[in-house]
């Protein structure tokens, strides 16, 4: 089969585009493929991080695609699909993730002359608009079938459009951030107490992550726990740092607060004795793959698709609501009861036998011949 992917491929960065790399990798080891990109994805202006675009120190896999797609300028939405039909594939699909999207995508999936197969992160926005649920029809419109990755993001995919063709594959693991280091040496590189149980919030720092709340967490946890968090904030850092400020183990708390490079992945969750995700919204998750990749339980919220994801398949514990208490006593939880730590390595390792990319990739090609 020859399949098109149109996405966010290097040398735009972030996980979308670490996924859609893995991705592309995998469906080719079975099929013709080729990527498509954005040759504008945001408005430098809309964007809330540093920068859209890797830097010669992120050490991102570079990725060969063709960028025509400037999501602003509609010139350019019919420039891409004269170039995919040109290249005439037999699939396209179309990862989605924000609304933003929706109108670009939707259109050049209209105008492609071949089947469109629409990859769902997010149907639904982590922040909503109320421009979400028309522009997200448009998109759908436009495809005709959906791979779902959590319970959650097929209920709002049936929702907006009822009896859609779909079907349900977890977000596969990523392996492409290497193997793990001893725990010591990591500790050490990031300056920490070996001595002390090491709790992680990484990736991007937005609202809906709740790091506020694993912060005011933190601030009655005992003496022997420290705290990393790693990450880039998407807009002002103000109201963390206050909190920070004012924590009496403010000096157990190591923050990173830049996009943190493909290769140094490794050092921040093999440093982590618990990974911990306080979302106040969410479908599935990234850093839990990341997480189970490196071996590194988890604490989540009950939102979204974190709760069948990760509670149901052991990896971790669910706190019942996003709330520092919640989160607090199911940290002490998981590290006063060593059998529960147990389990939780032992469903990791059952996981990383099952959520494969040539696994997610065949049911992916295999749901698409039927279309």
């Amino acid at each position: 089969m020859r399949i098109a992917l149109l996405s966010s491929f290097y040398p735009l960065r972030g996980g979308i585009s670490q996924f859609n790399a893995s991705m592309l990798e995998g469906l080719g080891k079975c099929h013709i493929v080729k990527a498509f990109s954005f040759s504008r994805q945001y408005p430098n202006f809309l964007f809330p991080g540093k920068t859209q675009y890797v830097t010669p120190d992120d050490e991102a896999t570079p990725v060969e695609a063709d960028a025509l797609l400037d999501t602003i300028n509609p010139l350019t939405w019919n420039k891409t699909a004269r170039a995919i039909r040109a290249w005439k594939p037999d699939l396209l699909v179309l990862p989605y993730w924000m609304s933003w999207f929706a109108p670009s995508l939707g259109w050049v999936g209209r105008h492609c002359s071949c089947q469109c197969l629409g990859v769902l992160h997010n149907v639904v926005p982590h922040e909503p608009h109320w421009f979400d649920a028309p522009l997200t029809r448009y998109y759908l419109k436009a495809c005709q079938g959906f791979v779902c990755m959590a319970d959650s993001v097929e209920k709002d995919l049936l929702r907006l459009r009822p009896g859609a063709p779909h079907i349900l594959r977890p977000h596969p693991l990523y392996t492409h951030f290497g193997e793990k280091l001893p725990r010591q040496e990591a500790i050490q590189a990031l300056g920490l107490d070996p001595s002390r149980h090491t709790l992680l919030f990484f990736g991007l720092i937005r609202e809906y992550k709740g790091l506020d709340i694993l912060l005011e967490a933190f601030r009655d946890l005992p003496e022997n726990y420290q705290l990393v968090v790693a990450g880039e904030p998407y807009g002002s850092f103000d109201k963390y740092q206050a909190i920070l400020d004012s924590l009496p183990g403010k000096d157990r708390v190591r923050v990173f607060p830049d996009y943190i490079r493909d290769s140094e992945v490794k050092r921040y969750f093999s440093a982590a004795d618990l990974a911990v995700l306080p979302y106040r919204s969410a479908t599935q998750s990234g850093i839990s793959s990341i997480a189970c990749h490196f071996d590194v339980p988890m604490v989540v919220t009950d939102v979204g698709g974190l709760k069948g994801t990760i509670g149901a398949r052991g990896t971790g514990i669910v706190a019942q609501e996003a709330s520092a208490p919640a989160i607090r006593k199911e940290i002490l939880r998981y590290f006063d009861n060593p059998s529960l730590q147990e389990s939780c390595h032992a469903a990791i390792l059952q996981e990383k036998k099952r959520l494969g990319w040539d696994a997610f990739c065949k049911a992916l090609s295999d749901f698409a011949a039927t279309l």
